[in-house]
This record gives structure tokens, C-alpha cells and sequence, in this order.
């Protein structure tokens, strides 16, 4: 057994592992389609690497031979599906498919050249380029956020298309890909491709089941501080992007308020109406916050029926407004489940950040702006006065 059998061996268990890890991933999250696209691309990767190992067994290699390329490529394609899924865009399964049977049979059909011409390894190996090119596309195109990890991703398919489309070079250099299929194991060239196939399959490969795993961290952090009735931020969530985006506006010199809002006699509301009546209460001025909220912005439930939103780029002007078109606009809106003339309303405290202070100091002070909005009449806007003013706070508007 030669070096680049070695490497054959080698890239048929990786491929096997690689295969294992995203079907695992698949079975953490049913609902994960990409991992399962991408644990069976690498299945056909083992396919072809099993395919390889058995051609210096056959006289005629022709039909093997086919069959491998047909293996590997049909591996990018379903990896490329994977991409397709993970990266929010739709999958050129046509496209992609038409270009499997025509490159097959072109392969099927350039054997009759001569082993060592240019067209006839260039057949083998600008397909994969192709599919190589398409995924980078598939991810460029996609309209999610993309990090570091996700331009790295682009760069390598990116590398590992041109290696593709260098290797008939590479053979000839070499001295060729052997004389027939069945030695091609033996010859150098085969030692470089099937080494630069393994660095760069095994990147990709490793590339993106890390963006997999970050992604499904990402999603059970996001569920672990999501309230699951109003759909907002948890009280942990929200302090902690909170605390984040009072950072991002100290770096970005831009103001930052803070409006906390409680509804105005729940327990009443639960008492004659029902408990059901009371979450659908919530669920609507929820419903309020988002709507109103941009993206910058962070709005939380952080009790049973109270509410807080950090409105960063927004001074105390604009947040009083906020607060009022919230107050106004939930005031006016009927509630399934109470009756028609029944109107819910809420109170209002409002804090922007001042120099030297942090969150919880920010948070002490929107709540005691709440406190004062509660005593005075509740259905109202109190705003904080500022750190020197304590506890001090002056009306905005009384409902």
C-alpha cells in the first residue's frame, strides 16, 4: 500500500466521522435540514473514497471510474443543499442536478482521449471548481448576518476551487496521473491530490460545523433568555444585552435611555377576567414593544407584569415621546378576551444614561421615575430628573 492509499484510508474515516458529527447535530435539532444535507454529502464522500480503493480490482475501470467522480460530485452538491439550508438561500437543486448528469457523461465520454490530455483531466476536475464556486455563492448571497467565521468559510471554497483547477497542472508537472486507473495510486501526483484534498475538504469540513455549533449555541442562549409568553427578552436576557448596548453607545459617544413600563392593575385584571385574559394583556402591550422596538434597540419582560426597554441613540426627549405614543396607542386597544368598553392601561418611568453611571444605576432611577408614575394617579409618564435629583421626578403626563 502506497502513501497516497494511506491518505485514501485516511480521508474515507474522516469522511466517516465528518458524516457522523453533522448527523448527530441533525439529531440534536430536527429541524436543522442543513446537518442532515451535509451528513450526507459525506457519506458520498465515503462512497467515493471506497470507490477509488476499488479500482485497481477492475480491468475495465471506465464504469468505476464514472461512478467515482459521479460519488464525489454528487458529495459537493449535497453539501452545497447544506449551505443552501444553513445560509437562508434556496437551493439550485435543478441547476445543480442538470450539471451532475451533463458532467458525468462528459466524463463517461473523454476517457476515449488520451490519459495524459489536458481536456481529459480538466473534466475531472473543473466540475468540483464549479460546485466549489456555487457554494461560495450560495453563502455570499445569503442575507444573514455574516462574522469572521463566514468569510473565512468564503475564502477557503474560494482556495480550494483554484486547487481544483490547478491540479492538471499540477499532473503534468508531476509527470502525469499514472498510466492507467488502476496505478493511479501509485504515482506522485496522486500523493498531492489526495493530500491537497484532505486539507482542504477537511477545512471546509471543520469550517462549517463549527458556524453549525456556534449557531446552535447561539439559539439555545437565545431560548434561555427569551420569556416564552411575550416572546421579549428574559429579565437575565435583557440585563445582559443591556449591559452590551450601554457599552456600544459609550464607544459610539450616543446617548442611551431606558423606559420601564408596568401594567396598570393586573392583579385585577387576573381576578375578574381570568388568568388567560391577564397573559393575552401581555401579549399585547408585548406585541407594542416589538413593533415600537428598532433593531438596536433591547426591550425585555422583567417581572409579571412589568416591562423595560434600553433605547440606545435616544435621549430623554425622544424617550418621554416613546413612552407616550406606548401609553396612548395601549390604552386604545381592545384585549380579546375582556369586555369591548374595557381598556388596559400602563405606567411609565423614564431615565437617560448620565456620565459616570452604570446599568443598575440607570435601572434604580427608571424605576423610581415608575414608582412616581404609580403614586401619581398611575396611566401616566414620569421621567428621572437625573442622578443629583435622587428620588425626584417630574411629570410628563397624566393620563
Amino acid at each position: 500500500m502506497g502513501s497516497a492509499d494511506y491518505i485514501l484510508a485516511i480521508n474515507l474515516v474522516v469522511a466517516g466521522l465528518l458524516a457522523a458529527a453533522f448527523m448527530t447535530i441533525a439529531v440534536h435539532d430536527v429541524g436543522r435540514v442543513s446537518a442532515r444535507w451535509l451528513a450526507f454529502g459525506y457519506v458520498l464522500g465515503m462512497a467515493y473514497f471506497a470507490i477509488e480503493f476499488s479500482i485497481p480490482s477492475f480491468d475495465n475501470a471506465r464504469p468505476v471510474v464514472v461512478a467515482a467522480f459521479a460519488a464525489f460530485l454528487g458529495a459537493t452538491i449535497a453539501f452545497n443543499g447544506g449551505l443552501a439550508h444553513k445560509y437562508g438561500v434556496s437551493p439550485p437543486w435543478p441547476q445543480m442536478l442538470l450539471f451532475l448528469f451533463a458532467a458525468t457523461v462528459a466524463v463517461y465520454f473523454v476517457q476515449d482521449l488520451p490519459r495524459q490530455s489536458f481536456i481529459r483531466m480538466m473534466a475531472y476536475q473543473f466540475p468540483y471548481a464549479v460546485m466549489q464556486f456555487v457554494g461560495l455563492g450560495i453563502v455570499w448571497s445569503s442575507r444573514q448576518r455574516r462574522d469572521r467565521l463566514d468569510h473565512i468559510l468564503m475564502a477557503v471554497l474560494a482556495a480550494s476551487a483554484l486547487q481544483f483547477l490547478s491540479k492538471p497542472f499540477i499532473a503534468h508537472a508531476l509527470g502525469g496521473w499514472g498510466a492507467n486507473p488502476q496505478v493511479y495510486l501509485q504515482s506522485s501526483y496522486a500523493l498531492v491530490s489526495q493530500s491537497l484534498g484532505t486539507m482542504f475538504g477537511l477545512a471546509i469540513a471543520l469550517l462549517i460545523l463549527v458556524i453549525l455549533v456556534r449557531d446552535l449555541l447561539a439559539e439555545v442562549m437565545s431560548k434561555s433568555e427569551t420569556d416564552t409568553l411575550s416572546r421579549l427578552l428574559n429579565r437575565g436576557g435583557f440585563e445582559r444585552h443591556a449591559e452590551l448596548a450601554l457599552c456600544g453607545a459609550a464607544r459610539q459617544g450616543i446617548p442611551v435611555a431606558l423606559v420601564i413600563a408596568d401594567l396598570d392593575h393586573f392583579k385585577s385584571i387576573n381576578d375578574s377576567f381570568g388568568h388567560a385574559s391577564g397573559d393575552r394583556v401581555i401579549e399585547a402591550f408585548a406585541g407594542f414593544l416589538r413593533d415600537a422596538a428598532a433593531d438596536h434597540h433591547v426591550a425585555g419582560r422583567i417581572g409579571g407584569e412589568e416591562f423595560a426597554i434600553i433605547l440606545p441613540g435616544t435621549n430623554m426627549a425622544a424617550a418621554r415621546l416613546f413612552a407616550e405614543g406606548t401609553r396612548s396607542a395601549f390604552g386604545a386597544l381592545p384585549v380579546d378576551g375582556l369586555p369591548s368598553e374595557h381598556r388596559c392601561t400602563a405606567s411609565f418611568g423614564v431615565a437617560e444614561l448620565h456620565v459616570g453611571e452604570g446599568f443598575a444605576d440607570l435601572m434604580r432611577r427608571a424605576d423610581e421615575a415608575l414608582y412616581q408614575a404609580k403614586n401619581g394617579g398611575r396611566d401616566c409618564v414620569r421621567i428621572s430628573s437625573g442622578p443629583a435629583g435622587g428620588r425626584s421626578a417630574m411629570a410628563a403626563n397624566a393620563g
